[in-house]
């Protein structure tokens, strides 16, 4: 029998090979002004697994179903979330449902969000585990966007 191999490409670079065993992780979110609570929750959520996967608002998504707009473009804060560490792997977030397909399509062991968002996505207990990490005191996009008028 063969044994399955994952390989994976960031910039355009092998940065895992590993078997079926490995935990694959993913989050959602805007991301807008890029903040250190962002990075701890990347970093915690990568902690959980061995790959982690980004799904990243759209301009259309957060504009039409979130009502909010991003300070920053939809190629320019994945820009940036590639650029971090943590993050494996950046995909586009287009509608609240399709949750259940990335985490089928992209084989999630762990889902992870902010614990603001605490409840509303345990419909995905079924497929994977699901965790909410306690937010980072003091800061988020909204405050600094308030700081900054």
């Amino acid at each position: 029998m063969k044994s399955k191999f994952h390989i994976f490409f960031k910039h355009d670079k092998i940065v895992l090979i590993k078997g079926d065993n490995m935990k694959r992780v993913i989050t959602y979110g805007t991301f807008d002004l890029l903040h250190y609570g962002h990075v701890r929750l990347l970093k915690r959520a990568k902690e959980l697994g061995d790959y982690l996967i980004v799904g990243l608002s759209t301009d259309e998504f957060n504009e039409f179903k979130k009502h909010k707009e991003a300070y920053n473009t939809y190629p320019e804060r994945k820009y940036i979330l590639e650029a971090i560490r943590y993050v494996d792997k950046v995909i586009p977030e287009k509608d609240w449902d399709q949750k259940i397909d990335d985490v089928k399509k992209y084989n999630i062991d762990t889902f992870v969000m902010g614990d603001d968002w605490k409840g509303k996505f345990d419909f995905l207990k079924p497929y994977c585990d699901v965790v909410y990490l306690p937010r980072t005191p003091g800061i988020s996009t909204t405050k600094i966007k308030e700081d900054l008028k």
